[in-house]
């Protein structure tokens, strides 16, 4: 036990008073057991607010509750996979809710996925159902035949708010702004539909357990494919208890009479926003702000003029794009206490500059999809320390290991390895994948980030290169060989190698180097045919053809020496 052995432990002498050394990851017997008592005791209050419109915690139990019978009604038995593919909308939390509700297993899925990257996710994780909104059901149509999906459920935007704002909105979206394309699937049953169907049917509690999976969170693959991280009940519940004791020590040392409010302008379908602003947010009976297109800054920051917030989960680009506005400085920052980045590097100007606009300090923290996702957090108070990802979580133990598997004294460099309860049960259907990253010693069962890094000796770690050729862009991992992989099937490339170099508004940016097999292939059928085939942030930015590519001896590409190119370059080490 940690609480027994504080010596061992150096970082639990800077935790922030009040905060547990431990937390008990069974407090619930899972996530339906936790929402049922927060819709109980927070009946009245708003949940959610998106576009104008609010829904109280009553209203989300109670479209939560006809979503999830509808799924039974249909078929969808306890265990069955259900993606969900939309940006931040009240419907994502109802779809959500309802599908933890009927005992399935929600596959998050990036609404700008191409084609090619839905059907890899739909398919390898046997998913029967999805939630998707009309914006992207034409993709779907594309590749639906070669899925296992049975039950397709679309939503529109204006969905959930009410008569007439609903039927306008959604005419606008599709008519005037033209933003949905034709789609023709017969057997969709609308969303509105689902939910008013529900409400006619009996819904039957699933007997649902800690262990029982809740998500399958895809991520990169050491093979460029990407896969599924299994997270149960129960290390949902874990890093819900540790940002619980983590953050509310912070808002109780300054009570405030309003209702807690969070901003939520991280992806739903990121385990970051997944986990603080729809579980914790359950939780805590606050109220989330979902901004449904961050990337529009005017109309965000007049979103956050209509709000008081408290807390505010953010990345690095997003924090830099509201400051970089003149009118982020007009928002009500009185009565904000909490702003932590996760996802990427947090850049000392944009943390600097944080504090001085609003007040409040920008701490970063640090966790993967894998771990649920949160490993360690800085304090919230003067003990954070800038250009660290803070202190190991309460129940959370964190130590650096060597390339021979070695345990490394404090101030050595090597790869952050973690343990406890927030760590995933493995990778779906990829035991392969799952015996390269989880290893057992006689202190338990310990998870391999692939990040480099150092523990200071008071138990601050720091990231200082990654093993993985992963390259973070705007806080999403973008895999090389994924990269290559697609590109190299573009007709015309010999050979391919990519690589990430930094760059100041997303962190790191996507390069490619291309050897040609026809010397009439051009940057502009590259760029064509990435955009038919990657997602926006994983397309190269730049992109450079080369009569050949350096490599090892038995020829394979040398993509670390291109890097190191690239950095001698720009004259600077870099954010790796």
């Amino acid at each position: 036990m940690i609480e027994s052995s504080k010596d061992s432990y150096p970082w639990l002498k800077n935790y922030p008073e009040g905060i547990p050394f431990e937390i008990n990851p069974d407090a619930y017997s899972s996530l339906v057991e936790m929402m049922e008592i927060s819709f109980q005791q927070n009946a009245e209050k708003p949940a959610y607010t998106n576009m104008g419109k609010a829904i109280t915690f009553s209203q989300l139990d109670a479209l939560s509750r006809n979503f999830a019978a509808y799924l039974q009604s249909v078929g969808l038995k306890q265990g069955d996979r259900i993606a969900i593919q939309m940006p931040n909308l009240l419907q994502y939390p109802v779809a959500m809710m309802g599908a933890i509700r009927a005992g399935l297993v929600i596959v998050n899925t990036n609404p700008l996925y191409t084609c090619r990257e839905m059907q890899h996710q739909f398919k390898d994780s046997g998913a029967k159902a999805i939630v998707i909104l009309a914006n992207f059901a034409q993709n779907l149509q594309k590749v639906l035949e070669n899925t296992n999906i049975q039950h397709v459920i679309i939503t529109e935007i204006g969905d959930l708010m009410g008569f007439p704002k609903k039927l306008i909105v959604n005419a606008v979206v599709k008519y005037v702004k033209k933003m949905v394309p034709d789609y023709h699937i017969p057997q969709a049953t609308s969303f509105s539909t689902a939910i008013a169907t529900g409400a006619g049917l009996t819904y039957k509690r699933p007997n649902v357990s800690g262990i029982d999976v809740a998500f399958i969170q895809y991520t990169g693959g050491t093979t460029g494919i990407s896969k599924g991280a299994m997270l149960s009940h129960r290390n949902l519940i874990a890093n819900v208890e540790g940002i619980n004791e983590w953050l509310m020590s912070k808002m109780r040392k300054s009570p405030n009479s309003n209702q807690l409010t969070l901003v939520g302008a991280l992806p739903l379908y990121h385990v970051f926003a997944m986990t603080i602003n729809g579980l914790c947010g359950i939780k805590w009976g606050a109220l989330n702000v979902l901004i449904t297109n961050p990337k529009d800054i005017p109309a965000f920051i007049k979103e956050l003029k209509k709000f008081r917030f408290h807390i505010f989960p953010g990345l690095n680009t997003l924090f830099n794009g509201l400051l970089n506005n003149p009118e982020f400085a007009s928002v009500d920052f009185s009565e904000l206490k909490i702003t932590i980045a996760g996802g990427m590097a947090l850049q000392k100007v944009v943390a600097d500059r944080w504090e001085e606009t609003t007040g409040c300090i920008l701490v970063e923290g640090y966790g993967l999809s894998e771990t649920s996702p949160v490993l360690s957090v800085n304090p919230l108070d003067d003990k954070h320390r800038q250009g660290t990802i803070g202190l190991p979580f309460p129940s959370t133990e964190m130590r650096i290991l060597s390339d021979d598997g070695n345990w490394l004294p404090v101030g050595e460099k090597g790869e952050i390895c973690a343990k406890g309860p927030q760590i995933m049960l493995g990778y779906y259907n990829r035991p392969d994948e799952t015996e390269k990253v989880i290893f057992e010693d006689k202190n338990g069962r310990w998870f391999k980030t692939g990040d480099i890094g150092i523990e200071d000796p008071d138990g601050f770690f720091k990231i200082v290169d990654r093993k993985k050729d992963m390259i973070l862009v705007s806080g999403f991992n973008v895999y090389p060989n994924e990269i290559e992989g697609v590109i190299a099937q573009c007709p015309g490339v010999l050979e391919v190698a990519c690589v990430g170099i930094p760059d100041d508004k997303s962190g790191e940016m996507v390069k490619v180097y291309i050897v040609k097999k026809d010397p009439a292939l051009t940057e502009e059928k590259i760029r064509e045919y990435c955009k038919e085939n990657l997602t926006g942030y994983k397309r190269p930015k730049q992109i450079e053809f080369r009569s050949e590519l350096p490599k090892t001896n038995v020829g394979k590409i040398l993509r670390r020496a291109l890097r190191e190119e690239e950095m001698a370059k720009i004259g600077s080490s870099g954010h790796n």
